[in-house]
């Protein structure tokens, strides 16, 4: 067990976890700008993006860089600056430090040398989406962005369909048409759904409707800025899993509930015949590819 005091006095240095706007800088809180000025260091994702912030604030501290290729080895340097007493504050391009950015390898390591780690509250994408969504607020389900490959994809949603809360996505511009039919398919085309993009900024907008409204907006649109997707939870995620055992190849029924119970074929067939109201020899013989 650890029990961190964050601020009563101690040898080492402190780890800050500094938002950054992400989109309007008049979102900068007093705090976070005086924090960057006052520590010896800042960790930043991307320097460049980052200097441009300090320059608008007035802010000298010197910068190091530190994202997701770089931040296994960085992370290492960058406790032992904090154990000699250093305070660093560690910035991701735009909202929180760790949420969908480069992050969390850093805590853990200052953690783990029990160096305090110190959060500042600030923007942040999905919170901001989501209290102007219309959607039921919480309890919320964050996901972030959904991985690359599309079988991946779909066994994600799959899993995510049974969920009763609202969950919020992360989508670049470039996949969010392609990712609106991914879910049209496996959530149907009546599941509401908002768009937000460009938060904060003076072209900030908001799309809500169903999966295939949206579906048909996104066919339309030139897609542009980085999208948070909020979708609404399945409110009758058991009449869903009926609805869709319904359409599956006997086979692949059998397969599915030998997986998620851990049963053998016997098991699981007897289960499906029971389900399906039908003879088990049917079910042992289409799982088995037997000619009857």
């Amino acid at each position: 067990m650890q029990i961190q005091k964050s601020f009563e006095a101690k040898d080492t240095g402190t780890l800050y976890l500094v938002p950054t706007p992400i989109g309007n800088l008049e979102d900068m809180t007093f705090r976070a700008v005086n924090i960057l000025k006052e520590v010896d260091l800042i960790a930043a994702e991307d320097t460049r993006n980052t200097q441009k912030l300090l320059n608008h604030f007035g802010i000298e501290t010197s910068q190091i860089s530190y994202h997701e290729h770089n931040a296994t080895e960085r992370a290492a340097q960058l406790v032992e600056r904090l154990k000699k007493g250093e305070s660093i504050a560690q910035v991701s391009d735009a909202g929180m430090p760790s949420i969908s950015d480069p992050g969390v390898e850093l805590v853990h390591a200052a953690l783990e040398a029990n160096i305090s780690v110190v959060p500042l509250p600030g923007a942040n994408a999905a919170l901001t989406a989501l209290i102007a969504s219309g959607l039921v607020p919480q309890p919320f389900y964050f996901y972030g962005f959904l991985p690359r490959k599309k079988k991946d994809v779909q066994e994600e949603l799959e899993a995510l369909n049974k969920r009763q809360e609202t969950i919020v996505f992360y989508e670049s511009p470039h996949r969010l048409k392609q990712r609106i039919e991914e879910m049209e398919k496996v959530f149907g085309p009546d599941r509401r759904v908002v768009l937000a993009r460009e938060l904060t900024k003076r072209f900030e907008e908001f799309v809500r409707g169903t999966l295939a409204e949206v579906k048909e907006w996104t066919n339309s649109e030139q897609l542009r800025g980085e999208f948070v997707v909020i979708v609404e939870g399945n409110d009758a995620p058991e009449a869903q899993e009926e609805q869709d055992w319904a359409t599956w190849p006997l086979d692949e029924h059998v397969s599915r509930v030998m997986l998620e119970q851990g049963v053998s074929s016997k098991v699981a067939i007897k289960e499906v015949a029971q389900l399906r109201g039908i003879q088990k020899r049917d079910v042992y013989a289409a799982y088995h590819q037997l000619d009857q």
